[in-house]
């Protein structure tokens, strides 16, 4: 496909997703419809669409319109590329740009530039301050891959000459000790020998840290109580000498989780609603909450312009659930550890102060935010222990 090619075809994929349409689903449906697409423009098609969806507000104003076409005008006007040298006509290009959408265009301004809904960028500004302009700014570029050794099998020194030979460059990530940000071959990785025998797993290097900070011990009953596809089940299995549960109220969504525990070489055991409520007390419950997400929408775009305040009152009533419901499964003296991918204070410090004002039995020790700018997703994390 000629570069053109690509525009056009993501043209076509964004009209899909400003339809309605999950980008995941559009992109494997242009896939599968485009046989003659080599890798090479699959991933260029996909980073068109992706680099579009971070961007659409500010891609919209400056294409002067909303639909796909548009958002690509913006986007190449956004990385100083003449436009009409790819709307050409020519072949499978885009069509030549009309007189019209030669005038249109504007720079964005304010929650534009930001590319943030308006009534997001004022949540925005009120819970990060002067942190605000830059958490957006980094949402609208692609999110850095960092992958977690398992420092159970193989150091970090080890791994990262292991990925090397394999064809995936990395350097250790400060956020934890375990984290590695690969620097070139990040499309290899999961072809890798490394991926395959669980020595390496994708995990940001924030969400690590999360891990890192719990008050972990030898011999404690540990239930991660959101555990979703496991990641930080499987980062807390690593730690070793736990008797370990996982648990997810939606328990498909834990359908991959014994064979990845398998292939790390760790155990892990699966507790369904029914199985929960017969399982005992905890020395440590983990909520990684369901969440805006904002702090990792630079992986899922979409779900920042799906965001509407309804939904994250839904959200925010979710949070205070569970952490009622997680409380009762402690031991007299365990430790109620709250966590989200958010950067908004309603999910996050707003939510502890809710609860420590609800239950004078507890009170919160350990908080600490990891920003999205500063090199990872952005995670909030907090630990409640019983007074």
């Amino acid at each position: 496909m000629t570069p053109a090619a690509r525009v056009q075809a993501a043209i076509g994929c964004l009209d899909r997703i400003f339809a309605g349409d999950a980008a995941e689903q559009v992109l494997t449906g242009w896939a599968r419809a485009s046989r003659y697409a080599g890798s090479k423009d699959r991933a260029a098609v996909r980073d068109h669409v992706f680099d579009a969806l971070r961007c659409r507000r500010s891609f919209a104003a400056l294409g002067g319109g909303a639909d796909g076409r548009a958002a690509m005008l913006g986007a190449l006007r956004a990385a100083g590329i003449p436009p009409e040298t790819l709307f050409t006509g020519e072949g499978h290009a885009p069509a030549p740009l009309s007189a019209d959408e030669l005038a249109a265009g504007r720079d964005p301004e304010g929650a534009e530039a930001a590319d943030l809904p308006d009534w997001l960028w004022q949540r925005f500004r009120d819970s990060l301050g002067a942190e605000a302009a830059a958490a957006a700014e980094a949402l609208r570029h692609r999110a850095p891959v960092h992958l977690r050794v398992n420092a159970a099998r193989l150091s970090r020194d080890a791994a990262i000459s292991q990925l090397a030979q394999e064809g995936s460059a990395c350097r250790p990530h400060p956020a934890s000790p375990t984290a590695l940000a690969v620097t070139e071959g990040a499309r290899k990785l999961r072809n890798s020998a490394a991926y395959a025998q669980g020595l390496v797993e994708l995990q940001d290097a924030a969400s690590q840290a999360v891990v890192d900070a719990l008050p972990l011990a030898p011999g404690m009953r540990v239930l991660d109580f959101c555990a979703g596809g496991g990641g930080k089940t499987l980062a807390m299995a690593a730690r070793g000498g736990l008797d370990l549960f996982a648990h997810d109220a939606a328990p498909q969504r834990m359908r991959d989780l014994p064979a990845r525990a398998a292939r790390a070489g760790v155990q892990v055991r699966l507790l369904d609603p029914d199985a929960l409520a017969q399982a005992g007390r905890f020395d440590l419950v983990l909520c990684d909450v369901p969440c805006s997400g904002s702090g990792s929408w630079r992986r899922a775009p979409e779900a920042k312009w799906r965001l509407t305040p309804e939904r994250l009152a839904e959200l925010q009533a979710t949070q205070r659930a569970i952490l009622r419901r997680a409380a009762g499964l402690l031991t007299g003296k365990g430790v109620l550890a709250y966590a989200t991918c958010s950067v908004l204070s309603e999910e996050n410090t707003q939510q502890i102060e809710w609860f420590t004002a609800q239950n004078s039995s507890f009170a919160a020790g350990f908080a600490h935010s990891w920003p999205v700018c500063g090199g990872t997703d952005g995670f909030f994390s907090a630990h409640l222990r019983q007074a």
